[in-house]
């Protein structure tokens, strides 16, 4: 049982529920519950984008920990690869597993699909081997892992790559390298000036939100999961940027990770689909147990 337990903390379960999310704004963003006749075998695509993001996300986690192995021995001896409850080749081996199953079931909706799902892993892949010491490159490369995310869910109903996907990606790339800085910082008083960038970029993306729901028509629907949203993740913000050390910028960083769902919530709202956007919500309570029991990074 404990090594059982050791493959799942491994994977990072309480982040899974953020991708599913991120997947499940996509389809929304999509326009594919709008179809005139949705029955229910239309669920069938949507199930296996939920299997493709959470093989995808537990292959980048896990391989960030294979990478980072020697390293965790001293920094983080509680992982499962340091604290010896699964070997560096078990969990590289399970790593590549969760990959396929990513790559196979996204294989399975649509081309696009396929295509998205191997930039996924790609990125994945490049930030835990390389960018994730890299000042600048580091943070973008973790937001892109999100928006290509994003947009795996888009790829349910729209085949074809198009130019406002660009733009659509760009906002959770925006959102997760402010996450990324504000993990970065040292606990000192230089560090408040990227503390208060992560800040403005919080800002920058509530903003974008907020304007594409006003162009669609559904602002005060979004506004219903943005005010959540902002209170998540601003509150541990101000009490970092009052004290900066290492406790509450762990705390910062946990909630903006879990803050995603509310994030995706509305992202879907602003796009008119407030259903999925309260069974985005109801995925919240389940990432926040998972978080009580399985560290989020």
């Amino acid at each position: 049982m404990t090594n059982q337990l050791a493959y799942i903390k491994i994977m990072r379960p309480a982040n899974l529920v953020t991708s599913v999310a991120d997947v499940l704004a996509g389809v929304a963003i999509s326009g594919y519950f709008l179809t005139t006749e949705f029955e229910i075998q239309h669920l069938f695509p949507i199930l296996l984008l939920c299997i493709s993001t959470i093989g995808l996300y537990s292959g980048g986690v896990i391989f960030n920990d294979v990478f980072d192995a020697e390293r965790d021995v001293k920094d983080r001896p509680d992982r499962p690869i340091p604290s010896g409850s699964i070997s560096k080749k078990d969990a590289a081996v399970f790593g590549g597993i969760c990959f396929t199953i990513g790559i196979m079931t996204a294989a399975m909706v649509n081309l696009t699909a396929l295509a998205l799902a191997s930039l996924i892993m790609i990125a994945a892949l490049t930030y835990d081997k390389w960018s994730k010491h890299m000042t600048v490159t580091g943070p973008i490369n973790m937001g892109l892992c999100r928006g290509l995310n994003l947009l795996l869910g888009v790829s349910i109903f729209s085949r074809y790559p198009e130019i406002w996907w660009l733009v659509i990606a760009t906002i959770p790339i925006v959102y997760i390298a402010s996450l990324t800085i504000i993990n970065r910082r040292k606990g000192n008083e230089k560090s408040k000036g990227t503390l208060y960038l992560a800040a403005f970029l919080y800002a920058f993306v509530i903003a974008c939100i907020l304007f594409i729901a006003h162009s669609k028509g559904f602002f005060l629907l979004t506004i219903v999961f943005v005010i959540p949203f902002y209170l998540m993740i601003f509150n541990p913000l101000f009490k970092t940027l009052d004290d900066p050390i290492g406790k509450n910028i762990g705390k910062s960083v946990k909630a903006g990770v879990i803050a995603l769902i509310l994030l995706n919530a509305a992202w879907a709202s602003a796009f008119g689909i407030w259903y999925i956007a309260v069974i985005i919500v109801a995925l919240l309570p389940l990432s926040l147990w998972l978080n009580k029991t399985f560290t989020v990074n």
